[in-house]
């Protein structure tokens, strides 16, 4: 029988379906579903950060990719996120299912990639499960902590923000999806140096995840086409909009201090790449492009849809 598509869920549905089911009211959650990680109080010096990702075969990389690639990207996945909360990575579980075409050369390919991604940030892999299946399968939960002052969720935005992304955007799937660096150390060096309103790791797309922030936020925002920093992998506006897995920052933060940014931007004093790319508005939640030819329009939240 067809399955009727009018009733398939979607991504930001489920989301929202298991936000409403599995609502915690325990007064040791700070915050559940509905950002980058969880966040538990564990303590007045320190909160416990834990998100998880799974990797399946065939959606978020090939068949025929290079294993310690794929190994790789499904720590450093969990890694951003971690970096999105201001946090820092410690520990980390994982659980594969093994197709059966593998041989020891191939887990020990994986695994290799594994280590190379968690050892980068002193990460260590304490437990996990593993079993057979069709296709490989990667999942990663990935603890963390952070100081409770340093914390950064997506609804902290305020009318009047200044908009930043790091690095460069789109063209990713060219194969930049796999050899990525989370910017652990960038979000560090701004939650150390710059009071961060919200922030969210872009990992399906600048509109999509940036729609996320205005979402949690209750605002609105507008972004400009001549600011955008598209990577030299960009075919296109689209594919720095909407293609997904960048894994670089998105964040806000109020006017002074994106002033700030900006002078330190131009006298080079921050040492990664780092662009002002709009501002955060009341028109809640909407978002809005101005065009080259400085034509405004309105973009809907679309991205790298995993369903």
């Amino acid at each position: 029988m067809a399955a009727n598509r009018r009733n398939k869920i979607s991504e930001l549905g489920l989301i929202d379906c298991f936000s409403r089911v599995f609502k915690s009211r325990n007064p040791l959650v700070i915050k559940g579903i509905g950002d980058d990680t969880a966040v538990i109080r564990t303590g007045k010096e320190k909160y416990l950060l834990s998100t998880c990702d799974m990797l399946i075969e065939g959606k978020h990389f090939k068949k025929t990719d290079n294993l310690n690639d794929v190994g790789y990207k499904a720590v450093s996945c969990s890694l951003s996120d971690i970096a999105a909360m201001a946090g820092e990575p410690r520990f980390a579980l994982l659980s594969l299912g093994i197709p059966k075409r593998f041989g020891f050369k191939d887990t020990d390919n994986l695994l290799k990639g594994i280590k190379k991604a968690a050892a980068m940030f002193s990460v260590d892999i304490i437990g996990g499960d593993t079993n057979a299946s069709d296709k490989l399968i990667i999942d990663i939960c990935m603890l963390g902590f952070v100081e409770p002052r340093k914390l950064v969720l997506r609804s902290g935005a305020k009318a009047g923000d200044y908009i930043f992304v790091t690095g460069r955007l789109g063209g990713s799937i060219h194969g930049r999806h796999l050899k990525f660096m989370p910017r652990v150390k960038e979000a560090k060096f701004l939650t150390d140096n710059f009071k961060i309103n919200s922030m969210i790791d872009i990992s399906d797309g600048l509109a999509l995840d940036l729609w996320r922030v205005l979402k949690e936020s209750n605002v609105g925002a507008v972004i400009f086409e001549s600011l955008l920093p598209m990577h030299k992998d960009s075919r296109n506006l689209q594919e720095s909009l909407y293609m997904g897995e960048d894994f670089e920052l998105l964040f806000t933060v109020a006017k002074d201090v994106g002033e700030i940014l900006l002078g330190k931007i131009r006298r080079k004093r921050i040492k990664f790449p780092l662009s002002f790319i709009g501002k955060i508005i009341q028109d809640k939640p909407k978002l809005y492009l101005v065009g080259r030819d400085n034509k405004l329009s309105r973009i809907k939240p679309r991205g790298f849809i995993h369903f």
